[in-house]
């Protein structure tokens, strides 16, 4: 279960963009991300969104490759809201296949393609 207490930041670029048609008429938005994050080591992730240019939420999955030559993975779902010109701030949870609950707060900014944030237990 998620505390609150700060265990780190994480930092994503994007790598690449997939479209995709979605259900009743929506666009899904593959995103490819790599980066790093405080504990984890490198991690590469696929967020899909869904929703508008406004808000909506998104699913991901990722695997992180820890220092110690161990991987995790993990499977999370959050929220978007516009923050701004082509800025997203961002809500989520994700399972890790350790047992731990991470809770991640963010930002994507779309013009420099990145996206940072801070992460909870």
């Amino acid at each position: 279960m998620a505390s609150g207490k700060a265990i780190g930041e994480f930092s994503l670029k994007i790598v690449n963009v997939v479209l995709e048609a979605g259900p009743a008429g929506s666009i899904l938005n593959k995103v490819n991300l790599e980066g790093t994050a405080t504990g984890f080591g490198a991690i590469f992730e696929t967020a899909t969104f869904i929703g508008g240019p406004k808000d909506g939420t998104f699913s991901e999955v990722g695997v992180a490759y820890l220092d110690t030559g161990e991987a995790l993975s993990g499977i999370g779902r959050g929220t978007y809201e516009s923050n701004g010109k082509h800025r997203w701030k961002t809500s989520s949870t994700m399972e890790i296949s350790d047992g731990r609950r991470i809770a991640a707060t963010g930002e994507i900014d779309l013009a420099s393609r990145t996206w940072k944030g801070t992460l909870t237990e």
